[in-house]
């Protein structure tokens, strides 16, 4: 199977604002100081003042920079304190996936673990029934993408930290298009459709029994066996 490419290549104003991102993160450009004209910035790139205007315009909407009428265009004070983001024109190639897959096989663990330690009984209710959706799924043909999700953030609530739920929703969405690449797959050989039903109830059965440490290596287990599903989709 060829692995589609999960966004477009970068742009040139996606260099650019990049770069500018780069100068700013240096401490080349402070919080408070005026960015160069357009003029000069079009120079120092080597692209057209309309590029560098709508990469300033993309900072402008991070909350980067801001512009002063009759001023220019100033960073902000809190140009180097901003929310966590992912370029998603990053991602074209497989191995830009990987590294995705990776940072979730950290959270991941971790998650199932303080899961195992903390869970109450309806958590543990609400993981078993996302775990008997993801297999109804598949049975009636379906990929069970949607419910993979469902049941993985079931295990995030059981940790009793929003913070964790709320990480794994954002690194999660940069991986569903390449899961359905996967399943698609699986679908085609029953055998690792079952590999995957089985790692999942490896993890629940480790939660129920709250075993922290099981419930961190099945965790593992998981995301590296998932890592490898993506190369031979690839392949």
């Amino acid at each position: 199977m060829v692995f589609p490419r999960v966004h477009s290549p970068p742009t040139l104003t996606d260099t650019v604002a990049k770069q500018l991102l780069a100068e700013i993160d240096a401490g080349r450009v402070p919080p408070g100081e005026k960015l160069p004209p357009e003029t000069r910035l079009a120079e120092q790139f080597g692209v057209s003042r309309t590029v560098i205007r709508e990469a300033v315009s993309r900072l402008r909407q991070d909350g980067i920079v801001e512009a002063r009428q009759g001023s220019g265009v100033f960073v902000t004070a809190h140009g180097g304190q901003r929310a966590l983001r992912i370029d998603a024109a990053e991602l074209s190639s497989l191995d830009a996936v990987l590294h995705i897959v990776d940072l979730r096989r950290a959270l991941e663990t971790e998650i199932a673990a303080q899961a195992a330690a903390r869970r109450s009984k309806r958590d543990m209710a609400a993981i078993d029934d996302a775990l008997a959706a993801i297999a109804t799924a598949v049975e009636r043909g379906g990929d069970g993408v949607k419910e993979d999700v469902a049941f993985h953030r079931c295990i995030a609530q059981a940790t009793g930290n929003p913070y964790f739920l709320a990480t794994l929703a954002f690194v999660s969405q940069y991986l569903e298009a390449a899961t359905r690449v996967t399943r698609g797959n699986e679908a085609r050989h029953a055998d690792l459709m079952r590999a995957v039903l089985q790692e999942h109830g490896a993890i629940a059965d480790a939660i129920r029994r709250q075993d922290v440490e099981a419930a961190r290596e099945a965790a593992r287990i998981h995301m590296v066996n998932a890592a490898a599903r993506l190369r031979q989709a690839h392949r």
